[in-house]
């Protein structure tokens, strides 16, 4: 493995994010009086091409709270390597000093405090601003728009317009392609339906029909933008069918193809591309190992698993682009073009801070139309936060373990599983738990809440699998989500560990003792991939139980404990 130094290239784009936001954690007034819409969107020198970078926005359209974890492991040969960095550690690879706005929008540090001094971030109305000042200042025909996947899904009005809310507003944003994973979970038809008639490329290189192993979707296209052809070749997230309801897409295959997409590459070069970009969904640690096996790419714009960098990281001759998630960022990359070849790449990571961007009128007009019809469930109120909640990172988040206390209770259950997704926003203590934030943690087309029996051995099983996707030190055998997370139980994980041995010290929370091989337990979860599980929306378990505990207190959870890292 090359060594930090060698892998990362500090940009001067990342040092201008630090410097022009050296704020401390001053009020949010002033603070927006120092970090302004012209602050963000400064860059030093412009190159012929201009690409722009957005991806897993999970449906999020108005600006947001969302915490960035304090525990991300890597492991192999990824381990205590970027992105696999967090908060002290993270901000000393970058340079960024603690408590400005790079160290609020990049890490979980003293995250409540700086969120009320900084505001919110996102919107997709202030990406518009951004993305329009951008074409005006370059102008259209040099600037391209570029979107990860994991767009249609992930809020109430996604879910209740099968994704048509965020196909109205991207490509009211000009989008010129995307890529693809939870859009999967529309089911075929519906995917289908929308790539035909939508004006932006749908792209998946790696995507077959199950029968005759032809592509299902266009793999690449090539755009003319400043005088240069960019080939972008789009590549869905390779284990969609395991992650995900296989019966929700029969018919179609999934897959990393190396092969096909060395083909594409080189299909693409000999047809006079100047640049070759990957839209990718593989998760960051594929993207770096594809960089590292595939030739030809000059960067991936990497996508799933939500990472930030305010720097592109080099493997070889590829650069690798982290955009973040929910709407936190928009990445520019410019290219300077010489002999049909990058002779330079200049990158920025802006983070769209809402209180210092003004809306884009066109846009926020078009937002509050979309969610109009459900402004009212939207708006309900629940209960009151009394402690951060938040979601991501690699094991249990306050929120996830509310989402575990509302099925203990409302399910009447012993244990509780809840999927490790790392979408949704984070609530500050004293803010409403509204329907919308609990169904921007929830929104999903399998969402019943399963109560079952289940054997001791059995939930071994089950964390042990789990946990050989997540920390399966080959990067091509994981699937990039996080662990399960778990209520009414604790364990002990060693990372390091190979399959069937990470788990250990099972214990039953409720009595303290050991969790019995031959015993049965009542189990409650969601989101389970078969076909015709039963029981409510999980949506309405976690509303049900809000609503009668009325305030919400979860103190960080200490069941879980973690060697090998």
């Amino acid at each position: 493995m090359i060594s930090r130094r060698q892998f990362l290239q500090a940009t001067a784009a990342a040092h201008a994010l630090v410097t022009a936001g050296g704020l401390g954690p001053l009020g949010r007034v002033a603070a927006q009086q120092r970090l302004t819409q012209a602050d963000i969107l400064r860059f030093d020198r412009p190159g012929d091409v201009t690409i722009l970078h957005v991806t897993d926005i999970h449906a999020q359209l108005v600006p947001l709270h969302f915490r960035e974890p304090s525990v991300n492991l890597g492991v192999g040969e990824a381990r205590g390597k970027l992105p696999h960095l967090t908060d002290a550690a993270f901000r000393e690879a970058f340079r960024i000093a603690a408590g400005t706005p790079a160290a609020h929008a990049l890490t979980s540090e003293d995250f409540a405090a700086l969120a009320r001094s900084y505001g919110r971030m996102g919107g997709l109305d202030r990406i518009a601003t951004l993305v329009k000042a951008v074409r005006a200042e370059r102008g259209e025909d040099r600037v391209l728009l570029l979107d990860g996947g994991d767009t249609w899904q992930g809020s109430w009005s996604a879910l209740q317009t099968r994704g048509q809310d965020m196909v109205e507003a991207m490509s009211a944003l000009k989008v010129d392609a995307m890529t693809s994973h939870w859009e999967f979970t529309l089911g075929a038809d519906r995917v289908k339906e929308i790539v035909d008639t939508a004006p932006f490329a749908f792209l998946a290189q790696n995507v077959r029909s199950l029968e005759w192993q032809e592509p299902v979707f266009e793999a690449v296209k090539t755009f003319e933008k400043g005088g240069a052809k960019v080939a972008v070749i789009g590549q869905a997230l390779p284990r969609t069918g395991i992650a995900n309801p296989r019966w929700m897409f029969p018919d179609w295959e999934f897959g990393i193809r190396e092969t096909e997409l060395q083909k594409q590459v080189e299909d693409a070069r000999a047809g006079g591309a100047d640049v070759v970009v990957l839209l990718s969904h593989n998760g960051y640690d594929v993207d770096a190992k594809l960089a590292g096996r595939v030739r030809g790419i000059d960067f991936i714009l990497t996508a799933h698993t939500h990472d930030a960098m305010p720097g592109v990281v080099r493997v070889g001759d590829t650069a690798l682009v982290a955009s973040g998630s929910h709407g936190k960022f928009l990445s520019r990359i410019d290219l300077d073009i010489r002999n049909r070849k990058v002779a330079g790449l200049r990158f920025r990571l802006m983070p769209v801070f809402s209180d210092a961007i003004a809306p884009d009128p066109d846009i926020a007009a078009l937002v509050e139309r979309v969610r109009a019809p459900f402004k009212a469930d939207l708006s309900r109120e629940l209960g009151r936060a009394e402690s951060l909640l938040y979601r991501r990172g690699n094991f249990n988040g306050t929120f996830d373990d509310l989402i575990c206390e509302a099925m203990l209770a409302e399910r009447d259950a012993e244990i509780a599983l809840s999927p490790g997704f790392r979408w949704g926003a984070s609530l500050l203590p004293g803010e409403p738990i509204t329907f919308e934030a609990v169904a921007n943690a929830t929104a999903i087309t399998y969402p019943a809440c399963y109560r079952m029996q289940m054997a001791g051995r059995q939930l071994k099983s089950v964390l042990e699998d789990v946990a050989d996707n997540i920390f399966h030190p080959d990067p091509y055998f994981q699937g990039g989500g996080d662990m399960v997370r778990v209520g009414g139980v604790g364990f002990s994980i060693d990372i390091s560990a190979p399959m069937g041995r990470r788990i250990s010290d099972l214990t039953f929370l409720k009595t303290g003792s050991p969790i019995e091989a031959d015993r049965s337990y009542v189990v409650a979860g969601w989101a389970s991939v078969n076909e015709g599980t039963q029981g409510p929306p999980i949506w309405e378990v976690v509303s049900r139980h809000v609503e009668r505990v009325k305030t919400v207190r979860i103190e960080p959870n200490s069941a879980v404990k973690v060697t090998g890292a």
